[in-house]
């Protein structure tokens, strides 16, 4: 399944959610945000709530890392895919329309010249479609898929915990109340006590009604606008019309399968390991917190395959350093080593050479 530099645009403020308090966010039950003045635990509790919440809304990304806008996916270019994606991602703005059903009806969309980009899950059927190249991929999900096996615990007892388990590495502020897309909401803001890593702070909004994360921003250290923010510009709550959850693919399309109906429980789970295994290999973790490092073996990026267009782009967004070649943007560092290693983190560059080391 191709990745499109959108979807994280759509999925971002569910992942800085569930980075707080992802035990508890598949659980259903939980009432609006009590009070003139609840705490950063009840905010959190509240987001339970929104696994069940229909609307439809659009979605605005924008990035400021530092990186020039470079043009990508051009006709030819040996960066198209998920190369060009991910830089699409880190240098330009994304808009997306979303539509959600309840807890297993989703559908994404992104209209671009002339173009869209869809995908749509209707129970355990999920489909992406591109207009420009004319393909679409059909995915039967597990049964399992989307289960919720923490039900036993309260979403304050989780949302409680969870606050316990970041204040060792965060500073966890009293919500405030802030206006997104036209609704209330209590915002909490994370700010890390390391010194080392380049974010600053990551500010969530939340529905005060709903629970509903309405917008995520990070901000990277000494850096006046936000690096990346992902939120509503629009959001009406109710049922989308149910034809929007169907999708037949046009006569003539491109239509390739996949059957995960089979597929055990920590296989799928919450999709991390079927990413894992697109790319054929595993990270390694090294370090703490914010200042955690995520490492591919030898042998992931092999430069001398690479064509004319994508080590040219090579050389112009990274710089030579000890070992391999590098990039660090305001908010995250990139660092290729010599024998094909790659890794990540929000700390600065020096921090990957050392602990490639």
């Amino acid at each position: 399944m191709k990745k499109s530099a959108w979807l994280p645009a759509v999925i971002a403020p569910v992942v800085v959610a569930g980075a707080v308090a992802a035990p508890m966010i598949a659980n259903a039950a939980s009432a609006p945000i009590a009070g003139k003045d609840p705490s950063a635990a009840d905010v959190i509790a509240s987001i339970a709530k929104s696994s069940d919440t229909a609307y439809s809304g659009r979605i605005d990304q924008t990035s400021d890392l530092g990186l020039p806008e470079l043009p990508t996916g051009s006709g030819g270019s040996s960066l198209e895919g998920d190369a060009s994606d991910a830089l699409g991602l880190l240098t330009s703005s994304h808009t997306a329309r979303v539509y959600v059903g309840g807890a297993d009806e989703q559908r994404v969309q992104v209209t671009q010249q002339l173009a869209e980009q869809d995908v749509i899950r209707n129970g355990s059927d999920v489909w992406t479609w591109d207009s420009k190249s004319r393909t679409a991929t059909h995915v039967t999900l597990p049964a399992h898929a989307g289960s919720r096996p923490d039900e036993a615990a309260t979403p304050a007892d989780v949302a409680k915990r969870a606050v316990e388990a970041i204040t060792p590495t965060t500073t966890v502020s009293k919500p405030t109340e802030v206006r997104v897309a036209g609704h209330d909401a209590w915002q909490i803001t994370l700010t890390p006590k390391s010194s080392d890593t380049l974010v600053g702070t990551v500010r969530l909004a939340v529905d005060q009604q709903t629970g509903l994360p309405l917008r995520a921003t990070i901000e990277a250290k000494e850096q006046s606008d936000p690096a990346v923010q992902i939120g509503f510009t629009s959001l009406q709550y109710g049922a989308p019309a149910e034809r929007l959850f169907h999708f037949t693919p046009p006569s003539g399309a491109k239509v390739e399968t996949k059957d995960l109906s089979d597929a055990a429980p920590n296989a799928t789970g919450d999709g991390t390991h079927q990413q894992r295994h697109h790319f054929g290999t595993e990270p390694t973790f090294t370090g703490t917190g914010w200042d955690t490092i995520a490492e591919l073996p030898a042998g992931t990026v092999d430069r001398s395959s690479l064509g004319g267009d994508a080590t040219g782009l090579l050389g112009q967004l990274t710089k030579s350093v000890d070992g391999g070649r590098a990039v660090q943007t305001s908010l995250v560092s990139v660092y290729l080593t010599d024998d094909g290693r790659v890794l990540v983190g929000a700390v600065p560059v020096s921090a990957l050479v050392a602990a490639a080391k």
